[in-house]
């Protein structure tokens, strides 16, 4: 005998739908959440991790290109999507290239911001490449006009524009979001924050506040780890 009562058919898928979305819900990875601070830094993971993690990075830092696509699927399977590290991004703009390169990680907002990044580390060594190939008057143009023109100017010399259009953007969008003003102070300050603090190159990180030692993987990790024992 079934101890429990029948659900009227409308009720019974109700009450499925209602688990399964609970059940949805709780299952979402950490590193489904980001955020933006008063910085204007991303911060990705769970706000109530033991561990906060901070890298001032580069987007024309080769060292951080490398440890970007060394750490990005550990650090997000093992300690971000677990709920035990919070990242949290801040630019050291360096360049203009690196800023336009920055402009362009921030577009579609928070939700966009990850999935942007990585794939701009990616393919770092050939838009980079380009960078390192430009002409003498490439380089000019890069300097002359309003802030908007030069972006758009170096993202389409550069191959940043083709690499932005892959992941879906109109040439509209793209537009709108280098000539951001907001976002060029916001990273202009958050550079200025980093040096203030310190930070003289990149990549730079700091766990718990602490500056942590080493530019790789390996080492951050380590020191990840440890502070994950102390904790």
């Amino acid at each position: 005998m079934n101890p429990f009562p029948a659900l009227p058919r409308r009720a019974a898928i109700m009450a499925f739908s209602g688990g399964a979305l609970a059940l949805l819900v709780a299952a979402a990875p950490w590193s489904a959440s980001t955020q933006t601070n008063d910085l204007g830094a991303h911060v990705v993971g769970n706000p109530a991790a033991k561990i906060k993690l901070v890298e001032y990075f580069s987007y024309t830092c080769g060292a951080c290109g490398h440890f970007a696509q060394e750490s990005a699927a550990p650090l997000k399977s093992q300690y971000v999507d677990k709920g035990l590290v919070q990242v949290e991004y801040r630019n050291l703009v360096r360049d203009p290239v690196d800023a336009t390169a920055a402009l362009l990680a921030r577009c579609g907002g928070k939700a966009k911001f990850v999935g942007n990044h990585n794939a701009i580390f990616a393919k770092q060594a050939d838009w980079l490449g380009r960078v390192q190939g430009a002409s003498e008057a490439q380089m000019k143009s890069w300097n002359e006009g309003r802030i908007e023109e030069r972006t758009r100017k170096i993202a389409k010399d550069v191959g940043l524009i083709t690499l932005m259009q892959a992941r879906g953007y109109t040439p509209a969008q793209l537009n709108v979001c280098l000539g951001d003003a907001a976002a060029l102070s916001s990273l202009v300050e958050m550079t200025k924050a980093g040096q203030k603090q310190g930070v003289r190159g990149t990549p730079s990180f700091f766990i718990n506040g602490k500056q942590a030692e080493g530019h790789q993987w390996p080492a951050i990790k380590t020191s990840l780890d440890l502070a994950l024992k102390g904790a």
